[in-house]
């Protein structure tokens, strides 16, 4: 038994008859298959980690954006002026 490649369909292959190229072929073939099964296990449990991370950045950009223009809206002298009247109305009342 210590001459078989076991295959994970239960099917042996005996080496004496292939030779150890061959063997080894096998051993690398199912070291690669069992990392490919890992990489892409670990691919599928966390498919979209980085992406929450880019949306918070897009979000954070568009935000700053919209303050920078809503900053630039509040220091125009017809802002300011419509802004004081509206509270020195509601001040009278």
């Amino acid at each position: 038994m210590q001459n078989m490649i076991s295959l994970d369909d239960g099917i042996g292959i005996d080496a004496m008859d292939v030779g150890w190229p061959l063997q080894d072929l096998g051993r690398r073939m199912a070291r690669a298959a069992v990392m490919l099964d890992s990489r892409m296990r670990t691919l599928t449990a966390q498919p979209e980690e980085g992406a929450a991370t880019a949306e918070y950045a897009v979000v954070l950009v568009a935000a700053t954006g919209f303050a920078a223009v809503l900053v630039a809206l509040l220091k125009s002298d017809a802002i300011k002026t419509l802004l004081t009247n509206i509270v020195k109305k509601a001040l009278s009342v």
